[in-house]
């Protein structure tokens, strides 16, 4: 038996998720569309180059061993980090554009998956088994 499942602890996953779901708020209550840069560029930089600075900082703050807390797995957090980017992608570029509405539809969607998933339910999970379950489905017909 080996440990060789990469895992993320969850308090730096929380950390990440903390930083989307404050950056949509602040960028609702200021207008300053260019704070959901943070998490953005955060999270694209964990998927282009394994390093997320938000939670490479967090990770200073840590009081035990990262393998002393609840495991997080990588290749979710990666599926998740993906739709995270994207709809702050499209809400950041709706709202440079004007199209206020759609920057508001997709920051929402990002905000409450977050938010949710900082209560305890992770809707990119869910999302992710789901599709999972239907490529098996479809490749053993």
């Amino acid at each position: 038996m080996t440990d060789d499942i990469r895992s993320i602890p969850r308090p730096l996953v929380r950390t990440n998720q903390w930083i989307i779901v404050l950056s949509v708020v602040f960028t609702w209550v200021s207008g300053i569309e260019w704070l959901l840069l943070i998490p953005l560029l955060a999270g694209l930089s964990g998927l282009l180059f394994g390093f997320n600075p938000i939670m490479q900082f967090a990770k200073l703050f840590l009081k035990k061993e990262p393998k002393a807390y609840i495991p997080e797995d990588w290749e979710q957090q990666q599926f998740n980090q993906k739709l995270a980017v994207s709809c702050l992608t499209v809400g950041f570029i709706s709202f440079l554009a004007g199209w206020n509405v759609l920057g508001f539809i997709f920051t929402i969607l990002v905000a409450v998956a977050a938010f949710v998933a900082i209560l305890g339910f992770c809707i990119g999970c869910f999302i992710h088994y789901q599709w999972r379950q239907y490529k098996y489905r479809r490749s053993s017909l």
